[in-house]
């Protein structure tokens, strides 16, 4: 006869998992403060000419706003690397909520406003404004359900809404990487496809990256938390006596 025993099942949180197997904290940490050096100076001017985005014709606001929008989402970026780091979270419990406040309240809530305002007045076409709001008010949505969740202390409802949320920030980079595939795909075809017409053509750059940009990374990110549970649940079964 054989007797199977069922260990209880430890939380990956609580396990000791030395740097080295994490090898994304540090490229992301990196990639994040390049990103923040690379892209806030140009707006701490305050020169609308050194703006990568073109003004929205007719809406004053549109600069004042989009620097808002780039400062906020500055402070989500760098904060939300601490926040995904399992061993900041174990050993640093008071400075991982403090810092999550400043993602949620500094960070991502104002930013994702703003983006919904100058998204929807977005220079790039119809396609990219209605990306852009959707964009907003899902990663607002989401660091909203995340937080509260958290207040209840509903850990593991508050860790998958913050996964999706975190997604969502750092889609601003993937964003881009998708615009450069995109130019290099579709730029040759100015005079073919689009006919010479130059605005045709960043209509449609502009919309399949802002769509591909947060789209996929959140379909993936849904798909890895729902791998998640039941890799666990595996992990912490085992066969154990047999007579």
């Amino acid at each position: 006869m054989s007797v199977v025993a069922e260990r209880p099942v430890v939380p990956a949180e609580s396990r000791s998992v030395r740097w080295w197997r994490r090898p994304w904290v540090g490229p992301l940490a990196l990639v994040a403060v390049a990103f923040v050096v690379v892209s806030v100076p140009r707006y701490l001017t305050l020169d609308p000419a050194l703006s990568l985005v073109p003004p929205a014709a007719g809406f004053a606001p549109h600069f004042p706003m989009l620097v808002a929008h780039v400062l906020f989402g500055s402070v989500a970026i760098l904060s939300c690397c601490f926040q995904v780091w399992p061993a900041f979270r174990r050993r640093y419990p008071v400075a991982h909520r403090w810092i999550g406040r400043a993602y949620v309240f500094a960070g991502v809530l104002p930013a994702a406003v703003m983006a919904m305002v100058i998204g929807a007045v977005s220079p790039f076409g119809p396609v990219a404004r209605v990306s852009n709001v959707l964009l907003g008010l899902v990663w607002f949505g989401c660091t909203v359900a995340g937080w509260r969740a958290g207040r209840a202390r509903r850990f593991g409802d508050h860790r998958k809404w913050m996964v999706r949320s975190f997604v969502l920030t750092v889609s601003t980079v993937t964003n881009r990487v998708w615009a450069v595939v995109a130019s290099v795909v579709l730029g040759p075809q100015l005079e073919t496809t689009f006919g010479g017409n130059e605005q045709y053509l960043m209509s449609t750059i502009g919309g399949l990256t802002t769509w591909l940009g947060w789209v996929v990374p959140l379909i993936l990110a849904q798909l890895w938390l729902e791998r998640r549970p039941a890799k666990r649940v595996r992990a912490g079964v085992r066969s154990g006596v047999s007579a």
